[in-house]
């Protein structure tokens, strides 16, 4: 009964990380989304008032071709951002499933080794000779897997927090990135 709510709660623990990390994930994706669609939209509205300056201030062909410059080079950078975003979560989601990967495997190793465990214990019962002598093999083995799993836990515990992070690094430089290029946007506006 108790290596059944351990296993229960390796379960929930590692369940509980990946939806943290999907989470997570997720919500770093979307500002990053909503980011570029602000910088998409700010070049939308500014691009007309630059255009119109320009045409007051310059000859007629030089005035169309700054704009065309201007508007050339914003676009290409938009893109170029928007390229290097899809590579980052792109990057992320394969890190992340990866490590899930691994993940479920070394939880599936542990609830294995439990398994063969509990079938060593019940074979070593068949073969005592005395109330005394299963109460403490089971005594024994009950300790056993509530150190096993406790250890083993905390263990699972440390790698899904390690691979949260690993799989949202990525993304995080991607922010960091559109917060730089904001800034120095910023007291040109």
């Amino acid at each position: 009964m108790t290596q059944m709510a351990g296993t229960t709660n390796v379960s929930k623990l590692a369940g509980g990380a990946k939806g943290g990390a999907t989470k997570l994930i997720g919500q770093v994706a979307r500002k990053v989304a909503e980011d570029n669609a602000a910088q998409v939209e700010k070049l939308l509205e500014t691009g007309p008032a630059q255009t119109n300056t320009a045409l007051e201030t310059t000859p007629p062909m030089d005035q169309m071709t700054q704009a065309s410059e201007n508007f050339s080079k914003g676009a290409e950078d938009a893109i170029e951002f928007g390229r290097g975003n899809l590579e980052a979560f792109t990057k992320a989601t394969q890190t992340y499933m990866a490590g899930l990967q691994d993940l479920s495997r070394q939880a599936f190793a542990l609830y294995q080794g439990m398994g063969e465990q509990a079938v060593e214990n019940a074979r070593a019962l068949t073969s005592v000779k005395s109330l005394r002598e299963a109460a403490e093999l089971n005594t024994t083995f009950l300790r056993t897997a509530v150190e096993k799993s406790v250890s083993e836990t905390a263990r699972l515990n440390e790698a899904a927090f390690k691979l949260a992070e690993q799989s949202t690094a990525p993304l995080a430089a991607r922010w960091t990135m559109a917060l730089e290029k904001m800034t120095k946007i910023a007291p040109r506006v």
